[in-house]
């Protein structure tokens, strides 16, 4: 706890900047790639676990040469923006190599998006090509693209992974392209935008932030070297390319350090995550809380040899103390770290340490980022607050995107005059620097004019023997404004919990007005393809429950 300061002494602002005696990477993606390759040719670069399927960093170099020679002979130019939708696999990593050497700026798009919203990233963007699976789980990709085609006057080409078309702009264009490549590379800058990536929306229609080179080149740097990648690590990595935990921390944050990508599947599966790290003893492993969950309870997780695990991450969404307790206990990621970031921030701006007790890495999301500052102001008159008060957590540094693709009013409704960028997120700053994320401003519930942090109740609920997960939200009530209403995952042979039974288990442990009213029990949360879960769609399905009558309420409550 923050102890008051003494009489007359100004209180410690809630700031800190991230002091680093190893400067700022001030190359481009490409150029780094290169470097990396030189310095490690025979290192296993890439491995796609499914396929068996793998690349040195020599042979890497030499198939992402191949395929951005063929984009170049098919005529893409610098500065077009190509979209990419696929799941994880070897291709999505060679189009994002590939590009960054050509200067063309990389869509990521959502591979769960439906036609309506792949229709919008096509048009707002204006991706001039288009480089996708044929399909993926039930979705048709081939047969959305053609629905929608029409639509997108930019889209000038369709390159899907595995046919003739793409078979020949991956095996290289001609000689001469060789020589251009080389040219343009050497013309790109640092500061030159390079990927779009489109947040989650959950409101109205997605943005699409647009991340330099220098943005996302250096977060993904620093977020392995606080992981300690040297070139004898190979990182497992479960979670979607098509977002920044993927492609920066996981991909840019090996092969700026001379690590391995390891490709588990296609898409997250506890099982083949699981065999990966055994098979090609992964020395990291990546995943949001539920997958680390969902790892962790699989029927046969005592039968993985994860001996060569040492650290990782977890992030994406607020990391429950129990889960970590256990990541480190029973996986052996006695190194494993937090990081809280966003898509805005290339993402990391605070993470935790190797050398950090364990208390602050199951508590906290750690400290700044090399070279970046953080503050925490009260979100009313934007003043910074004195450490140990919550207020909203703002980030300024090389990590803050360009802005919005072409949307520079929403931009400015994030990004101050100052460069801040403001999160949206409520924190507290310890005396020490360390970060604790309570919750987004809009998820906090008023109930009866008392300020409750979801996050708060949700870490209460963990300690309870029954529950494998738990989400709070806010629902309407006529007497206090709102209710806290829980959705809860039991542990499998769980008795049943009700709002009673949760009641006592609560009682005298939480303040009265922190104690859920109402109880949903789940088998799975809504959730983003990220793992992020969704509130306002549980928000929604709450209100609509809760409004069926006293007997739909019974049976659940």
């Amino acid at each position: 706890m923050t102890s008051a300061p003494a009489a007359g002494t100004p209180a410690v602002p809630s700031y800190a900047s991230g002091v680093s005696d190893t400067p700022l990477l001030g190359d481009t993606i490409g150029d780094n790639f290169d470097r990396t390759a030189s310095a490690f040719p025979d290192v296993d670069a890439l491995v796609e676990v499914g396929t068996g399927r793998r690349w040195t960093y020599n042979q890497l170099r030499e198939a992402v040469d191949k395929l951005a020679c063929g984009l170049l002979d098919a005529g893409v130019r610098t500065g077009d923006r190509l979209g990419i939708w696929a799941p994880n696999m070897a291709e999505w990593t060679l189009t994002q190599y590939a590009t960054a050497k050509l200067g063309v700026i990389l869509v990521n798009i959502n591979p769960s998006y439906r036609t309506h919203e792949l229709e919008f990233v096509l048009r707002q963007a204006g991706v001039s090509t288009l480089v996708a699976a044929s399909a993926f789980k039930t979705s048709d990709y081939e047969q959305m693209i053609s629905e929608v085609r029409g639509n997108c006057p930019d889209l000038e080409r369709v390159l899907i992974i595995g046919s003739d078309d793409w078979n020949v702009v991956a095996d290289g264009g001609k000689a001469t392209d060789r020589i251009r490549l080389s040219e343009i590379q050497a013309g790109l800058t640092a500061d030159d935008p390079i990927n779009i990536q489109y947040t989650s929306g959950t409101t109205g229609f997605p943005k699409g932030a647009t991340l330099s080179h220098h943005n996302i080149l250096n977060n993904g740097y620093y977020v392995g070297r606080l992981c300690g990648y040297t070139e004898n690590d190979r990182v497992a990595i479960p979670v979607p390319f098509y977002h920044c935990f993927g492609m920066v921390m996981g991909n840019l944050g090996c092969t700026t350090n001379g690590a391995t990508m390891v490709i588990p599947a296609q898409g997250f599966d506890p099982k083949a995550t699981l065999q990966a790290v055994a098979q090609e003893r992964c020395t990291s492993l990546y995943g949001v809380p539920t997958m680390f969950i969902a790892e962790l309870n699989d029927p046969e997780f005592s039968s993985y040899d994860l001996s060569s695990l040492r650290t990782g991450i977890m992030a994406g969404s607020p990391c429950p103390v129990e889960v970590m307790k256990q990541v480190v206990e029973r996986m052996g990621m006695g190194e494993v770290t937090i990081c809280y970031g966003m898509t805005e921030t290339s993402p990391v701006s605070t993470q935790t340490r190797a050398d950090d007790s364990l208390d602050r890495r199951v508590s906290t999301v750690g400290r700044v980022h090399p070279h970046l500052e953080v503050k925490v102001v009260d979100p009313e008159d934007g003043r910074t607050v004195p450490r140990g008060e919550p207020g909203e957590l703002c980030t300024r540094g090389y990590s803050v995107m360009l802005g919005y693709w072409d949307q520079p009013e929403k931009t400015a409704e994030v990004i101050d005059r100052a460069r801040w960028m403001h999160t949206g997120d409520l924190a507290v700053m310890d005396d020490e620097g360390y970060v604790n994320i309570t919750g987004r401003i809009k998820d906090m519930v008023i109930r009866g004019g008392e300020n409750v942090y979801p996050r708060e109740i949700e870490e209460f609920l963990y300690t309870h023997p029954d529950v494998l997960d738990a989400q709070v939200v806010g629902v309407p009530d006529a007497r206090y404004g709102e209710e806290l209403c829980a959705w809860v995952q039991l542990r499998e042979g769980a008795p049943e919990m009700t709002a009673e039974t949760l009641r006592e288990f609560a009682t005298g442990r939480l303040a009265h007005y922190k104690i859920p009213r109402y109880v949903v029990i789940v088998e799975e949360f809504p959730m983003t393809v990220t793992g992020k879960v969704r509130k306002v769609e549980m928000r929604e399905k709450s209100v609509d429950l809760l409004h069926l009558g006293e007997a739909a309420g019974a049976r659940n409550t």
